[in-house]
């Protein structure tokens, strides 16, 4: 999964009202953020069925604990592994776009 110090960036930044309230900071859609912490988490917070997933705590955000874990093993709220994508994948997909569009200015100038 994602590496301590890894930079990822948002994806997605969809969150429900209930999340809003919940949470003091929200990664936003198409920041760059480094991982702090990858740990196993749960799917939904407050679900009687919560599922895992892998949660990331990011260097530049931070939540208070998740009130509905018990006090001793509580952990400060992370955010699902799968709202974010490594920092190459995007840069290399922004490579991608930028020459496809070099490439079809040239085309239509009718330079070659």
């Amino acid at each position: 999964m994602f590496e301590i110090g890894e930079k990822v960036v948002c994806i997605n930044d969809t969150f429900e009202p209930f999340h809003r309230a919940l949470y003091r900071e929200l990664p936003v859609k198409g920041k760059i953020y480094t991982v702090r912490e990858s740990s196993l988490g749960r799917l939904k917070t407050g679900a009687a069925n919560p599922g895992t997933s892998f949660r990331l705590l990011l260097e530049e955000l931070s939540n208070d604990l998740d009130p509905y874990m018990e006090e001793a093993i509580a952990e400060e709220l992370g955010f699902r592994s799968d709202r974010f994508a490594p920092l190459t994948e995007i840069e290399e997909e922004a490579e991608e776009k930028m020459v496809n569009a070099i490439g079809h200015q040239l085309t239509f100038s009718g330079k070659s």
